[in-house]
């Protein structure tokens, strides 16, 4: 039987799915079937902390809806790891965030990475979460590129060139074995760029796509094998009594009570549009 996955743009857009699709799909294992879809009701564009907020609350309903679809696991599709450690509260199947996968894997690359991410205020998050991830042991550095995924899904080979070059001097500066492209969108530009002949970087590029897609199979393989559990006596404890998980599910309740409202002030864009001044 074929493990499920749901990669979830967290984006009020499906403008991001097809790159996704192209550049990820074809790595998938032979018994994956890959689902790509996006979110409805909220922003487009998390790229700042308030609208990234709202966009996480839908997140959260589509992770439920993953788990009462029958998914074995699931992507956070954007390497904030948006909604990841609350959805692992919510649901039972994995919860699979890019940016965790890809620290967890780096030192199969290499034994130092650097990070690269998409613009000034990803990188400061980033230097934050790799701190409370309890990952950030061997990261020798953090570079942008200074692209908007708005714009990037406009002109991919820009975005290739500009990593190849940013992974260069990033490399040189801090000695870095290989590098973490800290941006969904980043990575599939990149990965499109090298499809269409692009010349690779010199060193090695870990593709938080391609990390988070492997280790959605391996968990959902052990979620099919009954050998996956995640701990409820912590951090990722369920409400235990009557009370808490009513609250619960009366936030939920009125999650969907306001989707109709929602859905029409953040309609869904068929393609990302140009920042106006």
């Amino acid at each position: 039987m074929a493990r499920r996955i749901n990669f979830i743009n967290p984006f009020g857009t499906h403008a991001y799915d097809e790159i996704i699709q192209k550049t990820l799909s074809h790595y998938a294992g032979t018994d994956t079937e890959l689902t790509i879809s996006h979110l409805e009701g909220c922003p487009a564009d998390p790229d700042y902390f308030y609208p990234k907020h709202m966009m996480e609350m839908a997140l959260y309903e589509a992770i439920l809806q993953s788990q009462e679809q029958g998914f074995d696991a699931v992507i956070s599709g954007c390497c904030y790891d948006p909604a990841v450690r609350v959805g692992r509260e919510l649901v039972d199947i994995p919860v699979i965030g890019p940016m965790e996968a890809s620290l967890q894997m780096a030192p199969y690359f290499g034994r130092s990475v650097a990070i690269v991410t998409d613009h000034r205020k990803a990188c400061e998050y980033m230097r934050d979460y790799a701190k409370t991830s309890g990952l950030d042991g061997n990261i020798r550095g953090f570079e942008v590129i200074d692209w908007y995924i708005r714009d990037m899904i406009k002109d991919a080979t820009g975005v290739g060139r500009d990593v190849i070059e940013v992974a260069r001097k990033t490399v040189e500066s801090t000695g870095a074995e290989a590098i973490i492209l800290n941006c969904t969108i980043i990575a599939a530009c990149y990965q499109q760029y090298l499809i269409e002949g692009g010349e690779p970087a010199a060193v090695p590029i870990i593709n938080p796509n391609l990390m988070a897609l492997k280790m959605a199979e391996s968990l959902a393989d052990l979620w099919k094998a009954n050998a996956y559990q995640i701990s409820r006596t912590g951090y990722y404890q369920q409400p235990p009594a009557p009370f808490y998980k009513g609250v619960t599910a009366s936030v939920r309740k009125a999650w969907a009570k306001a989707q109709p409202s929602l859905t029409s002030s953040f309609a869904v864009e068929d393609a990302p549009h140009v920042p106006t001044a």
